[in-house]
């Protein structure tokens, strides 16, 4: 009847469905599952129009402007899909996961509930060496020799920080205080619903390489093997603007147009006045920002115009 709402089906993911409550294992232990989900990227591009019109538009044009809007940053539209997963996870992921706020959560409590008696372990050949340059970050891999060592010790003080919990419990205490000496790697599970938009962010930073390795492996699966089928022209966008794409500061910006137009000399004196290139008695300073820009350029392929300088800093 002319005037009347249309109707509007609910858009279904085939290959999301297909996966719908199954488990994708993390880890040693832990898990993704996608409970439910809301959306696609026709939803996306019908948000961006404001228009239920089907088929007003071919499938490249629909892709043009998903590409259009993420490359642009209009994260609206974005929005307008949801995706809850049902996720396990050790405790000391978890607690970089959970800083993400933008997102709707129900954590499993051991305040009410006996803790998750299952904890992640680390194989002997798995333990990563501090970074030197890197506060937070690890280079390089102990040998497996002394690495089977630490594995050894590692179950131990597991089972032990499990066994006093139980011993705890079979003594009537509060489950909130028992729990108090298990261990970070105890697994926790969680319900986690969140919007794309939201969710590209949480990838574009847990997927990069300078992530921990273990929210790496939850954020790959989420990614390649979810988001991928789930709405695939966003994440084709997304591998493209975000994940391959490149960010220049002003100075990086204007040092790399130095080197473009009047070659080494021209960048030096760029990158110098523009306070990254200072120098001491002992060569180059420590600077964090040159350093990144340094990657950058060996990214692209480019010669750092200062490179036998840089490897004399203070």
């Amino acid at each position: 009847m002319e005037g009347q709402p249309q109707r509007v089906e609910r858009p279904q993911v085939e290959e999301i469905e297909k996966v719908l409550g199954a488990s994708f294992p993390v880890l040693d232990d832990g898990f993704i599952r996608v409970v439910d989900y809301m959306g696609n990227d026709q939803s996306i591009v019908q948000a961006a129009r404001v228009s239920y019109g089907d088929g007003t538009k071919t499938v490249s044009q629909d892709r043009g402007l998903i590409r259009y809007l993420l490359r642009h940053r209009h994260t609206t539209p974005f929005e307008m899909c949801e995706i809850k997963f049902h996720v396990r996870v050790p405790m000391d992921c978890w607690r970089q996961w959970i800083r993400h706020r933008t997102a709707n959560v129900n954590e499993y409590s051991t305040r009410y509930s006996i803790a998750i008696d299952a904890s992640q372990r680390t194989a002997a050949d798995e333990w990563r060496l501090q970074s030197d340059d890197s506060k937070q970050g690890s280079a390089g891999f102990l040998d497996t020799t002394a690495g089977a060592e630490l594995t050894r010790a590692e179950q131990e003080l597991q089972d032990a920080a499990r066994r006093v919990y139980a011993e705890r419990l079979e003594h009537g205490i509060a489950r909130e205080q028992a729990r108090k000496d298990l261990p970070l790697a105890t697994y926790t599970e969680a319900y986690w619903k969140v919007d794309l938009h939201n969710l590209l962010h949480f990838l574009s930073l847990r997927m990069d390489m300078h992530a921990q390795e273990e929210i790496r492996a939850y954020a790959r699966i989420m990614g390649e093997q979810i988001v991928a089928k789930w709405c695939p022209l966003t994440w084709e966008a997304f591998q493209d603007y975000r994940m391959g794409a490149m960010f220049l500061t002003r100075i990086d910006r204007e040092v790399l147009a130095a080197l473009g137009q009047g070659g080494a000399p021209a960048a030096i004196e760029t990158a110098q006045r523009l306070g990254i290139l200072n120098r001491g008695p002992k060569g180059l300073k420590n600077n964090r920002e040159r350093r990144e820009l340094e990657a950058k350029m060996a990214r692209l392929n480019l010669s750092v115009p200062w490179a036998d300088e840089s490897t004399k800093r203070e």
